[in-house]
């Protein structure tokens, strides 16, 4: 038996989320406020009122909702008091819940702001109009999928910018923070030395910068943590490229490291991402692995009475950690200063004098012909490479158009293809810009060869280690010896500058006995060395 609108009991239910379908809806106090006006206008008995602020686009991820549907088929109320039909339902699994309920007499009045929905009324009326609240969404849906592939298409991430860049909301772009880009930038430099690790990073950031997140309006605005930190150093947005659902695109934003230092802190954090935090600050911790079985190399202090002086002197030893269990390592303990007197040999190999310097750089900065050569090469390559691979995604395409192939297949080698050639493109780009980039290398290897030595024999644990990895990559410790690749431009150094400078040492003119044989002679050791 049907009752009256008096005698039905009523839910007031109000919704709105954040989606953008909701700009235009009233607030939930707004809607709240209204209802209770309408029913006591209509005389509608109200049982409850039930607020939510969620999305009606999928169904059960209501709970508030989902609860009221169910106490409404327990015959705690008969009757829904809302805004809009689309605030009960905007999909048709919710949709199909609330007619089935209207025709079975269970829900016998659907009451919004408009118009009243009863059992005995047409069911196609109320299937259109559900259905448009769902086809609205389906819109909604395709026009912002749309939007968002003209934005990828144009290079622009359609993300909340990371750390050292902005959103900008009216051209919808990315721009440079200018208050936070350079200490980024910074952040990154610390992480490429390899003398730090990301939690030193962190502390310099926090602590000595006293450096905060961008501020919005419900967040940010606090110190960084560590776990923003290790995303800031894994997203490749800083290289200029970015990912979105599983693509690589070339941006448009500028960039604030090239593919080689990302490149780099990645193989950085997979080696130190794990490393146990240290009371002290070892030089060459880090960096230096077992010749026997390939373990990193670490250090430890003891502390022993030496009886002869009656004093407690703290030693330092580097060791391998032994920590593959399927290699009975037994290499033995090496003091740091047997350590820092090898590694200093090794810089003395490479050592120059201040005039060898400056003879070499005059000629550097007069000629890079070799250089650019190079450089062309490289470029060649990479074009070729590049045309190769574009090559290979032309034919992946065909080979789909001709059915050869299935989407799977087809999908997972295009986006590896896609991803190659934006990487590609990013080294050709770098490539571009070596020269200046070669020079400034140049410079700073014959700096280093004249200021190294001293530099760390003064130097504290970390610019001691800074030295050690300029000098060379793959250092080895075996047998209490210490073995590294020299990086290759220090090469000719090693080679050519003892006979050179032995040469300029017996020929150096005094300010008071130069003659003209010594000054030829001398200018011919200055020819031969800016060959």
């Amino acid at each position: 038996m049907k009752e009256s609108n008096s005698q039905i009991q009523y839910f007031l239910y109000a919704r709105k989320s954040s989606e953008n379908e909701d700009r235009q809806v009233q607030s939930i106090d707004d809607q709240v406020s209204r209802l209770r006006q309408l029913a006591q206008e209509r005389g509608l008995v109200i049982k409850e009122v039930l607020t939510e602020a969620k999305s009606a686009k999928k169904p059960h991820v209501r709970p508030i909702f989902d609860d009221m549907m169910q106490r409404v088929e327990n015959g705690e109320a008969k009757g829904i008091l809302c805004w809009q039909i689309n605030r009960l339902s905007r999909n048709p699994i919710d949709s199909g819940r609330i007619q089935w309920l209207l025709q079975q007499n269970i829900l016998q009045s659907i009451q919004t702001i408009e118009k009243e929905y009863k059992p005995e009324d047409n069911t196609l009326l109320f299937s259109v109009e559900s259905g448009m609240a769902n086809q609205f969404i389906i819109d909604l849906r395709r026009n912002t999928l749309r939007g968002m592939e003209s934005k990828l298409e144009k290079g622009w991430a359609p993300i909340l910018a990371p750390l050292g860049y902005l959103n900008d909301k009216e051209a919808h772009t990315i721009l440079k923070d200018p208050e936070k880009f350079l200490l980024v930038r910074k952040m990154w430099d610390f992480m490429l030395t390899g003398s730090y690790s990301a939690g030193q990073v962190l502390e310099i950031a926090t602590k000595e910068w006293g450096f905060l997140t961008k501020k919005y309006k419900h967040r940010g605005g606090g110190e960084l943590t560590q776990s923003g930190l290790y995303r800031m150093f894994t997203n490749i947005f800083y290289t200029g490229l970015f990912e979105w659902v599983g693509k690589r695109y070339q941006g448009k934003h500028e960039p604030m490291i090239t593919m080689e230092e990302y490149d780099r802190v990645q193989r950085l954090l997979g080696r130190t991402s794990n490393a146990r935090p240290q009371k002290h600050s070892f030089s060459f911790t880090g960096f230096i692995r077992c010749g026997h079985c390939g373990c990193m190399v670490t250090a430890e202090t003891h502390t022993k009475l030496v009886k002869t002086k009656g004093v407690m002197r703290t030693y330092e030893h580097y060791h391998c950690t032994r920590k593959k269990k399927d290699i009975a390592c037994r290499q033995p303990y090496v003091s740091a200063d047997d350590l820092d007197i090898q590694i200093e040999r090794e810089i003395a190999n490479i050592a120059i004098v201040p005039e060898f310097r400056d003879w070499a750089l005059e000629v550097i900065r007069s000629s890079n012909d070799k250089e650019l050569e190079a450089r062309t090469s490289i470029y060649e390559a990479q074009h070729k490479t590049l045309e190769e691979t574009q090559k290979q995604l032309d034919n992946l395409t065909r080979m789909r158009y001709q059915d050869r192939i299935d989407d799977i297949t087809f999908t997972r080698e295009r986006d590896m293809l896609q991803n190659k050639i934006l990487e590609l493109r990013q080294r050709v780009k770098e490539t571009e810009s070596r020269a200046d980039h070669w020079l400034e290398l140049t410079e700073r290897t014959f700096n280093f060869a004249t200021y190294a030595h001293k530099a760390f024999m003064d130097g504290s644990p970390e610019a001691k280690k800074e030295i050690l990895i300029a000098l060379g990559s793959n250092p080895l410790l075996k047998d209490k010896k210490l073995s590294i690749l020299t990086n290759k431009w220090f090469k000719r150094i090693h080679t050519d500058y003892p006979s050179l400078h032995a040469e300029y040492e017996r020929l150096e003119p005094t300010k008071s006995t130069a003659t003209k044989a010594q000054n030829r002679a001398l200018d011919a050791v200055r020819v031969s060395w800016g060959a």
